[in-house]
């Protein structure tokens, strides 16, 4: 034991990164963070890397403090009575507090033969598996993108924009969180690109084999390679953990990002739920919650009681291809609005979030505390009282010495 207040962060991602650069601002703290791999991973870039690209994975010595220990495995359990995580590579280590930001990954497809023959894209070895498939298919080979959200339109026109011929098989409304306008503008440029769009009910995929996808209204589509891109789930630490989770595994918190069960695990990012009204799984969300989480532990630390959330949202940066994109324009709930920007200067937009995203941890790295977020939502505390009755309580209870 190092004599300090030994803290633990589950999760290398956006919100870990973040939390435990963060929580270097007390000198009497000692930061573990668990990651299963050596490297981090840029995960807004992961559809670039499906066309070849080599940009999603970058050195943790740029992005993460000196004084944060890197334990290069992945979390087995949680056992909040005893304070330790278990590692899958055999040991355990204590905390004091324990910051969980697991993440998110592809959802499980429920679709018969999808996953045996389909191909997601939430991680960075799935992407890997994926490229030699695409590789070893002919050019003029029928690719089908499963999935009409984000994920699916990135991946979509970045394949072809290379040249392929792609579908895309949205299940439903082409972009289902956006304003019809920037629906429409993603819908002009993947046009533009020669991606089919494929939307409305009679688009669901419901069978997928090796060489083919079947659709809800019985058309076949010839399909080489089929990417899947449907959503995105928590990982089942938690749940397996024996910590309450919601529908999706999401770690049930109050609003100060504590778990519900105990107050000395704090939840950060994707894989959080708090007051039962979960951000989007965004990076958006990831930073700031992340922030948060760490102020949440160093206010207990300090013996003050943590904030509530204030976590907003600005909108969506859907690329569409290299020399495209639509930025939609949201409110602070993520509500989207009439206004969006397309076009080149909507891709510079976005390309300027890839630096702007790394900039955030490496500038918490080197001066812990200067982060900041400017969109705040004030509207959630109303929003909690409708939907729960009256306001969740915001975890003024002390931790358990």
């Amino acid at each position: 034991m190092t004599g300090k207040t030994e803290v633990v962060v589950i999760g290398g991602g956006y919100a870990g990164v973040m939390a435990a650069n963060r929580l270097t601002q007390r000198d009497d703290v000692a930061v573990t963070l668990i990651n299963p791999r050596p490297v981090f991973v840029h995960r807004i870039r992961l559809y670039q890397m499906v066309r070849g690209a080599d940009t999603a994975v970058v050195a943790y010595r740029d992005v993460l403090a000196e004084d944060v220990r890197l334990v290069v495995d992945s979390a087995a359990r949680i056992d909040a009575a005893g304070r330790t995580v278990t590692l899958a590579g055999g040991g355990t280590l204590g905390y004091a507090y324990l910051v969980y930001a697991a993440g998110s990954g592809s959802a499980a497809p429920r679709v018969p033969g999808a996953a045996e023959s389909a191909y997601p894209v939430a991680t960075l070895e799935e992407v890997r598996r994926l490229r030699p498939v695409l590789d070893a298919a002919p050019a003029a080979a029928p690719v089908t993108v499963v999935g009409g959200g984000a994920t699916g339109i990135e991946v979509a026109a970045e394949l072809a924009e290379d040249g392929r011929s792609v579908t895309l098989a949205c299940g439903g409304v082409l972009g289902p969180d956006m304003h019809p306008r920037g629906r429409r503008s993603v819908a002009r440029q993947l046009h533009r690109l020669g991606v089919k769009v494929l939307d409305g009910p009679g688009a669901k995929v419901t069978a997928v084999t090796g060489d083919a996808v079947t659709l809800a209204d019985g058309r076949e589509l010839p399909s080489e390679v089929t990417v899947w891109t449907t959503g995105f789930t928590a990982p089942d630490l938690a749940a397996r953990s024996g910590l309450s989770t919601d529908a999706q595994g999401r770690l049930r918190t109050d609003e100060t990002l504590t778990s519900v069960d105990d107050a000395h695990i704090v939840a950060a990012g994707d894989c959080a739920a708090p007051s039962d009204l979960p951000l989007r799984m965004s990076c958006q969300a990831a930073g700031p919650t992340g922030a948060h989480a760490a102020d949440t532990v160093l206010s207990r630390i300090a013996g003050t009681p943590p904030a509530p959330l204030t976590v907003g949202f600005f909108g969506h940066c859907v690329a569409v291809g290299s020399r495209a994109a639509t930025v939609q324009i949201a409110a602070r709930d993520d509500t989207a609005k009439g206004l969006c920007i397309g076009g080149r200067l909507a891709a510079t937009i976005k390309s300027s979030s890839f630096k702007g995203l790394l900039g955030h941890l490496s500038g918490e790295a080197r001066k812990p505390g200067s982060f900041t977020w400017k969109f705040q939502d004030t509207g959630r505390p109303q929003r909690l009282r409708a939907r729960h009755g009256g306001a969740p309580a915001d975890s003024g209870r002390a931790a358990r010495p």
